[in-house]
């Protein structure tokens, strides 16, 4: 089984002093991404839930929509093979171009917004779910008792699905923010509970537009970061009727986008 945790002999300064120690550091590796024998993703990842980060990748950027349609998945050391049945079709050229790649790819804000348009992501409930202000002050505080790998190491991103009382439905942590929040629409996926329209999402770090994306994509009413909104993230989230929260912690928080969900 591959290690999350890697121990490495350090030299600890303080002061004028140094002390050799063992230090614990979070693991980065790669890990391929390949649709019928063709690779289609290399991400740099923590080992651990490849196969649900691999699923939720291919569902999130349009090129799964059930799971239905896996005939087969296959996992090594730092491969994922997932086998497509015969019926459905693949856009190798579109996934070839990565039209959602990283945020200094130049791609710009109203033709990432009317792909996703051009992907049929789901349509988020009107008013629902509805949550209360107090439970939002928790979800921090909550998603770091789910993040063991982070309370060992410090260099780790999470992502944590919520219902709408604040109860922790599901917690994963990953180097990569994005590579976090596929583990989780992966697991989701595959249990067949998508789209997720109770369920609040909330992430480390900040929230841009290709973590919007993927929210929307699993037709998740509520996105929660711990740090700062995009500009195109609020403004997909204004778009597509979802509630985007901003710095989320120290008992405070920002409401960019359907505020109606808060209460």
């Amino acid at each position: 089984m591959s290690r999350s945790i890697l121990t490495v002999p350090v030299q600890r300064v303080e002061g004028e002093s140094s002390t050799p120690i063992q230090d614990l550091l979070a693991v980065e590796e790669p890990l391929e991404i390949r649709v019928c024998d063709k690779s289609v993703s290399l991400t740099m990842r923590t080992p651990g839930h490849d196969r649900e980060l691999a699923i939720g990748f291919l569902f999130t950027e349009g090129i799964l929509s059930h799971p239905g349609q896996i005939q087969d998945v296959h996992s090594s050391k730092n491969s994922v093979t997932v086998s497509l049945k015969p019926e459905v079709e693949v856009d190798f050229e579109r996934l070839e171009r990565h039209f959602y790649t990283s945020s200094s790819c130049g791609v710009c804000g109203k033709a990432s917004i009317e792909a996703l348009h051009m992907q049929g992501c789901p349509v988020l409930p009107r008013e629902s779910p509805v949550v209360a202000t107090a439970v939002i002050h928790e979800l921090p505080a909550t998603l770091r008792s789910g993040q063991r790998v982070f309370d060992r190491t410090g260099g780790l991103h999470g992502a944590a699905l919520f219902d709408a009382q604040g109860d922790l439905l599901l917690a994963r942590e990953d180097v990569g923010r994005h590579n976090a929040v596929d583990k989780v629409i992966g697991t989701e996926l595959l249990a067949e509970h998508i789209p997720l329209h109770d369920a609040l999402l909330l992430v480390s770090g900040r929230a841009s537009f290709e973590l919007t994306q993927k929210a929307l994509m699993a037709g998740i009413p509520i996105l929660a970061a711990v740090g700062a909104p995009s500009s195109l993230a609020v403004e997909t989230a204004r778009r597509f009727n979802m509630t985007l929260l901003g710095f989320v912690r120290d008992g405070r928080f920002n409401i960019y986008s359907g505020a109606s969900r808060i209460q």
